[in-house]
């Protein structure tokens, strides 16, 4: 059985008949010089519902459908009364599932219908002796006619509008998912990357000094050690806010004040790294210095990956609004592009940019790649409220 928006179109239409059954006896009654209502009568207001039960699969027939029975009700003369409701009905279904043409045709030919009926037919149709149907009349049937569509198109407009309003919720939701996703690639990425960077050199190191030199073997081990620690308890809390998004992480996110740590990581893996300020220090934003601290992460995993130099140097410059993290190193490229076409160069940008702030990376004059970024120190500003 076809079901409306609200239920199933038949409780609608068995509604309507039994409303128009019992209204047009009443009717009868007041208008006792129509035609009493007959068996044929009772036919008529019965067809009209039950046409009503497909109205939101076959609308425009239904439409024009009413609109010929309710024309033949009125023609043989009945009393006027609830007969309307099926065709005010019809056309609703009809405007609301975006046929207003054959509404506004199904209202208009019982418009003009009943217009010859009671200007010009009514000589030859019952009942007998009747006069032409007062202009009164008239302007009343045109006020109805125009008020069922006038409802009618208000409706469609409000279900279109909620139609495009539940689109960008749903849109809305698939871009945060789709956000949300990008950011946990992004931090799995920045932990991988560098950690199992870490681990590479110092596993190369222990298999070149297992023999010669076991001390320094057992220090690159208990450092293997140390680094996938790390990586797994970060990829954990990571793994742990995608399973409960809701709750808070159970470990703070890093941030500037864990770059003793990134040294001690690099230096590990045999890259010494020298770290300067400029200017006076502030407090971060949670946002701004997870970003600070993932583009240094990546910017050093980026020297141990692909940089023949064994020094880094990063230099943080705190300007009024704006902190400028530079990262470079003396090259020369061992290997890998190191433009800006890999997966870790273009996190940094995102995560910039996600903040209204900037990452300039590429080769240096002088020798070596360097990493500029620019991050406003209120998370999410941009460029025009800097």
């Amino acid at each position: 059985m076809e079901r409306s928006g609200r239920g199933p179109a038949w409780r609608s239409a068995l509604l309507v008949a039994v409303f128009a059954q019992i209204g047009a006896g009443w009717a009868a009654h007041a208008q006792s010089g129509r035609v009493p209502l007959d068996g044929f009568a009772r036919l008529l207001l019965l067809i009209g519902p039950v046409l009503l039960v497909v109205r939101h699969r076959h609308p425009v027939a239904v439409a024009y459908g009413v609109g010929a029975v309710t024309l033949v009700y009125v023609g043989a003369g009945y009393p006027y009364g609830p007969v309307f409701l099926s065709l005010a009905l019809a056309c609703f279904a009809a405007v609301v599932a975006g046929h207003r043409r054959a509404a506004w045709g199904a209202v208009g030919l019982f418009w003009a219908g009943h217009l010859l009926i009671g200007h010009w037919l009514y000589r030859w149709l019952p009942p007998a002796g009747d006069g032409p149907t007062p202009w009164a009349q008239e302007v009343g049937v045109t006020a109805w006619v125009l008020a069922v569509l006038a409802v009618a198109e208000l409706v469609r407009v409000r279900r279109e509008q909620w139609g495009r309003e539940r689109a960008e919720r749903a849109a809305a939701e698939r871009r945060r998912v789709d956000e949300e996703r990008l950011r946990i690639a992004r931090e799995l990425h920045d932990v991988l990357a560098h950690s199992i960077s870490v681990i590479n050199v110092q596993a190369g190191v222990g298999l070149a000094l297992l023999d010669s030199d076991p001390e320094q073997a057992r220090t690159a081990l208990a450092t293997i050690k140390a680094a996938s620690k790390e990586a797994l308890g970060e990829v954990r809390q990571v793994l742990d806010t995608l399973r409960s998004p809701g709750e808070a992480p159970r470990s703070p996110a890093p941030g500037l004040d864990r770059l003793p740590e990134l040294v001690e990581q690099a230096a590990a893996a045999g890259l010494t790294v020298d770290v300067s300020a400029e200017g006076k220090a502030r407090t971060l934003p949670p946002g701004v210095g997870l970003a600070a601290f993932r583009i240094l992460q990546e910017a050093l995993t980026n020297v141990m990956r692909h940089s023949g130099s064994r020094t880094a140097r990063i230099r943080l410059t705190w300007q009024r609004d704006a902190l400028e993290l530079r990262v470079d190193d003396d090259g020369p490229a061992t290997g890998g592009a190191q433009g800006g076409s890999g997966n870790g160069l273009v996190g940094m940008r995102e995560r910039a940019a996600a903040l209204g702030g900037t990452v300039e990376t590429g080769p240096r004059p002088e020798g070596g790649f360097g990493v500029i970024a620019v991050l406003p120190l209120r998370a999410g500003a941009s460029k025009e409220e800097r």
